[in-house]
C-alpha cells in the first residue's frame, strides 16, 4: 500500500525528537504533558498526530521556538536533515536572539565544584586573617 507523504502522520513525540528539540523522547514527551509544547496555541497529548503545515509553539529551556512543520519524520539524523524538518518564524529568531544577549550580559552564578582545595583554603584564611586584623570582626 502506498502513501502519500502529505497525508502520513507522525506522533509529534517523535517528531519533536527527530527534530534535535530534545535529545530523547521521554524528555519531549514530559515537556509535552506539561505545557511546554502546544500545536496552534492548544495543549496537545503526546500521541497527537502531527501533519505538514501545524504550527508549533515550543519551550525548551528559557528559550521559545515558533516553528512551521515542513517535513515529517520518525528518525533522527544529523543536525542539517532535523533542520529540514521545519522553519522558524522571524519574530521566534528575534526573541531568541535577544535572550541570548540578554543571558551573554548578565552576570552568571558562581558555583562551587565541592569541597574548597587547599588553594582555596589558604586563601580563605588570608581573608579571615586581614579582617581580624581590621578589627572588623
Amino acid at each position: 500500500m502506498t502513501t502519500d507523504k502529505h497525508t502520513e502522520k507522525f506522533r509529534i513525540d517523535k517528531w519533536l525528537w527527530a527534530a534535535r528539540f530534545f535529545k530523547t523522547r521521554s524528555l519531549a514527551i514530559s515537556a509535552i504533558e506539561s505545557g511546554k509544547v502546544q500545536v496552534r496555541n492548544e495543549r496537545v497529548k503526546p500521541a497527537k498526530s502531527l501533519t505538514v503545515g501545524d504550527l508549533l509553539s515550543i519551550q525548551v529551556g528559557s528559550y521559545q521556538y515558533l516553528v512551521e512543520v515542513l517535513a515529517l519524520s520518525n528518525k533522527r539524523g544529523p543536525a542539517p536533515e532535523a533542520q529540514k524538518l521545519y522553519r522558524e518564524t522571524d519574530e521566534s529568531r528575534q526573541r531568541r536572539e535577544v535572550i541570548i544577549a540578554q543571558l551573554k550580559t548578565d552576570p552568571q552564578p558562581f558555583h562551587f565544584k565541592g569541597r574548597p582545595t587547599k588553594r582555596d583554603r589558604r586563601e580563605i584564611e588570608h581573608f579571615k586573617q586581614t579582617r581580624k586584623g581590621n578589627g572588623e570582626w
